[in-house]
C-alpha cells in the first residue's frame, strides 16, 4: 500500500511546478510505485486473482497514460522512462 509520506515524495520530485498533482508524469510515477508493490504481493499470493485483475488495469491505464505523454511531449516522456527505470 502507497504511505501518504511516499506519495508525497514522488509528487515532490516529478511534479512540473509546486501545483501540479495530476499531470500524466506524476499518474505515471505513482502507478509504478503502486504497480511494484501489488507485483511483490502477488509473487506471493500466486491465486489472488482480484488482485491480478486489478494490477492489470494499472498497467494498462499507466501504458495509456504514456502514449499520450510521448504523442503531447517526447523529450519529457523519455526523461520520464529513464527516471522510472522503464522499459520502451
Amino acid at each position: 500500500m502507497l504511505t501518504i509520506e511516499r506519495k508525497k515524495e514522488l509528487i515532490e520530485s516529478y511534479r512540473r511546478d509546486e501545483n501540479d498533482t495530476g499531470s500524466p508524469q506524476v499518474q505515471i510515477a505513482l502507478l509504478t510505485e503502486k504497480i511494484v508493490q501489488l507485483t511483490d504481493h502477488l509473487r506471493q499470493n500466486k491465486h489472488d486473482f482480484a488482485s491480478r485483475r486489478g494490477l492489470l488495469q494499472m498497467v494498462s491505464k499507466r501504458t495509456r497514460l504514456q502514449r499520450y505523454l510521448a504523442k503531447k511531449d517526447r523529450a519529457g516522456y523519455q526523461e520520464l522512462i529513464g527516471r522510472l527505470g522503464l522499459r520502451r
